[in-house]
């Protein structure tokens, strides 16, 4: 029996997806052991899966300490890991991996750059574009165990697992249909569109539809979200009332919810993961290509300002990314509710029409 382990420190989205990892591991070693090693408020999205026998969480602050760094060497170490998979690629993971003693340690690093040290026995170059419609970062995870395994018939797409009881999670029964999960806040300030942005899309829904809105942001979030209410002309299809503070409640909630419209973060990925239709608008700064997951432009759309307005980008390179992401607001006013509307006025009449008004 192999026992492996797959490091992601990271965002719920990043360790969703990463979750391919064990779903396609399983495929190349059945009787393995698939432990997670990831931050302590993402593991909702990994519970459940039959594919990971062992969650490890760690505070993020926490694991940023030396000393804690340290122990967590350590105490990996002692595991005796057969497998390790790096996705991550920070100096945190590269120094687990470094001192696992683990056979095979399989990482990613920037295709033309060379590792210091030799972390990885494995070292998987980034991929330089996608050639599926899973998103360059799915790929990316996939072609780790592709590059070093024989794994036929790769499985793309993340799942979530709900128990019978989240399948049976009755709170919006009595509600007016349809019911729209509207991500209103990014997962940072800067993927977070201009709130009078946001405020114009939701009059648009609540104007052309009779059902109910809800939104979606994280608990900290919840001053700002009221924010967003009071600026609502329609209050009355608002409802703040459904509201869950964790990814497990947010699964069951969506999971009955008609759509979701959202700021690009993590809210996406699980939606797409319980295959309920989804529009994404993404930051400025967001590479589309690492995160458009099964986007096809019916069940799943987006905007993105650079294939909008491409001559307001000099160049899209990683450290101009960096740029942008450090004040993308002045871009975020060019992507206006006029441009948004021109793709999410036909999503939504393509899913809601058995509902319009």
């Amino acid at each position: 029996m192999k026992k492996i382990l797959v490091i992601q420190n990271k965002r719920i989205g990043d360790v969703l997806i990463s979750s391919v990892i064990a779903n396609n591991i399983k495929k190349v070693f059945p009787q393995s052991e698939v432990t997670y090693f990831v931050y302590d408020y993402t593991t909702g999205v990994l519970e459940n899966n039959p594919n990971i026998a062992k969650i490890i969480s760690v505070k993020e602050k926490e694991l940023k300490k030396f000393p804690k760094l340290l122990q967590t060497i350590a105490k990996i170490r002692k595991e005796k890991y057969d497998i390790i998979f790096d996705p991550y690629s920070k100096f945190q993971s590269r120094m687990i991996c470094l001192f696992s003693g683990a056979e095979y340690r399989i990482g990613l690093k920037r295709a033309h750059k060379e590792l210091k040290l030799p972390f990885y026995t494995h070292p998987i170059s980034f991929l330089e574009h996608r050639s599926k419609n899973c998103g360059k970062a799915i790929e990316d995870r996939i072609n780790m165990i592709a590059s070093v395994f024989d794994l036929k018939e790769p499985e793309y797409a993340p799942k979530i697992f709900l128990t019978e009881a989240e399948k049976n999670y009755d709170r919006i029964d009595s509600l007016q249909k349809p019911v729209i999960m509207l991500g209103i806040l990014g997962s940072t300030p800067q993927k977070s569109m201009p709130y009078e942005y946001m405020v114009e899309i939701i009059d648009f829904i609540t104007s052309n539809y009779k059902g109910t809105i809800l939104f979606n942001y994280a608990p900290h979030q919840k001053d700002e979200a009221q924010k967003v209410y009071e600026m609502c002309q329609n209050k009355d299809q608002i409802n703040l009332d459904i509201y869950e503070d964790s990814i497990r409640g947010f699964i069951k909630l969506m999971n009955q919810c008609d759509l979701l419209v959202s700021n690009e973060g993590g809210s996406v990925h699980i939606t797409k993961a319980l295959e309920k239709p989804t529009f994404t608008i993404y930051s400025p700064y967001v590479n589309k290509e690492h995160w458009c997951s099964f986007e096809d432009g019916d069940h799943h759309d987006s905007i993105h300002l650079l294939e909008e307005k491409p001559d307001l980008f000099s160049s899209f390179t990683l450290e101009e990314r960096r740029r942008i992401e450090q004040d993308p607001h002045s871009l975020y006013k060019q992507l206006t509710p006029e441009m948004i509307f021109e793709k999410l006025k036909p999503f939504l009449a393509h899913h809601l029409n058995n509902h319009g008004t």
